[in-house]
């Protein structure tokens, strides 16, 4: 479990293809000499598993299925990654509570720089409409953000110029495809409805 607050952007070292379908990736960063072997982290949002690591660098591997839903198979080395740990039960939940899972990928279509911030306007697959509410969380590249405004298959983020320092955000462009993970509790309840929906025709 996460809490979409970043704890710090890693750089892609080193991808390599493993069997022709997934990818192996070595991160760099400055708590590499503390991670453990079967440690949960966060690469972008998306839940990874540590196999190896070193004074510098941690190894994670991503299987084909990850690659399916995710963006990481687009990355290429010296990428800025965002990276978060898993939370402890002694630490609060500062953003909302992350599963690391990412649901589907959406794409920036609009980045407008405002006097204080940032407006990202996120385009996704319409089968996840009613996954978005607005004010409610969401996770993007693995940051707890807060949904300003939604329309159809479209939502927008505010982005505070500390956010926008001390992520990947800065280095995104229009076109650029973001991974996604919609509220847990959001996502429980559309199921349930759902379910109640068939159950009762």
């Amino acid at each position: 479990m996460f809490t979409g607050i970043i704890e710090e952007v890693g750089k892609i070292e080193n991808i390599k293809s493993l069997n022709g379908g997934g990818q192996e990736m070595k991160i760099s960063c400055s708590f590499a000499d503390t991670c453990h072997e079967d440690e949960s982290i966060a690469i972008n949002g998306a839940c990874h598993t540590v196999v190896a690591f070193d004074e510098n660098t941690f190894t994670v591997q991503s299987v084909e299925e990850t690659l399916r839903k995710t963006s990481l198979g687009s990355l290429k080395d010296g990428d800025p990654i965002n990276l978060e740990r898993s939370m402890t039960l002694d630490q609060g939940i500062e953003g909302h509570m992350v599963q690391g899972h990412v649901d589907t990928t959406g794409t920036i279509t609009k980045i407008e720089k405002e006097e204080t911030g940032w407006l990202l306007t996120i385009e996704y697959p319409s089968e996840f409409e009613n996954m978005i509410v607005g004010r409610g969380s969401i996770t993007l590249e693995g940051i707890s953000l807060t949904v300003a405004r939604d329309s159809g298959n479209t939502f927008v983020v505010a982005i505070i110029p500390y956010t926008w320092d001390y992520t990947n955000l800065k280095g995104k462009k229009i076109g650029d495809k973001v991974n996604l993970e919609f509220d847990i509790i959001g996502k429980y309840v559309v199921k349930y409805l759902s379910s109640v929906g068939r159950d009762s025709l």
